[in-house]
């Protein structure tokens, strides 16, 4: 009997990021083309505010593995050598990927023309794929000290993360009784 691969684990590495971003790229064009001028202010200002942070997890990765990720010079960012649990990677284990999300949220309320939401529904979910998917590469990569990091911070829930980091604190400043 054949032994049945789950699906996951029969796409290369790069399938979903890649197809979610020809969604994305997509969306963000039609943005432009689609954008509606009578829309709520309210509801276009809430996406610049999302757009805001978006770009607060995607670029503050690059810096943070560039200096904690053990990366040799001349190197990509994404080559890290050490498990980083600090920065933006104590909020939540994937920023990068929670920013894709964040901008495909914020690009329909900016716009405000459905077409934009359909298409920003396929890059959401294949990102929580993708996120499944780098987590099992960590934990081979990184064996148990990823195993804890996991149970530490949440994959992509940042407001969760904000909280956890802030327990963490807590209890790390708090004299322990004996």
């Amino acid at each position: 009997m054949e032994e049945r691969i789950p699906f996951g684990d029969r796409l290369k590495p790069w399938t979903l990021s890649s197809v979610g971003a020809l969604f994305t790229l997509t969306q963000i064009v039609l943005s432009f083309v689609l954008y509606d001028r009578t829309g709520s202010d309210a509801v276009r200002n809430a996406g610049w505010g999302i757009i805001m942070i978006s770009a607060l997890f995607g670029w503050l990765p690059i810096f943070t593995l560039r200096a904690r990720g053990g990366v040799e010079k001349g190197r990509s960012y994404v080559r890290t050598t050490n498990l980083v649990t600090s920065g933006v990677y104590a909020l939540v284990r994937h920023p990068q990927f929670l920013a894709g999300m964040l901008l495909n949220v914020a690009l329909p309320l900016i716009a405000q023309h459905w077409l934009i939401v359909v298409l920003g529904v396929p890059p959401f979910v294949l990102t929580l794929f993708d996120a499944r998917l780098a987590d099992r590469a960590s934990l081979e990569k990184f064996g148990e000290d990823y195993k804890h990091y996991m149970e530490e911070v949440p994959r992509l829930n940042f407001l969760l993360g904000i909280a956890h980091w802030l327990t963490r604190i807590r209890r790390d400043s708090c004299p322990r009784k004996n």
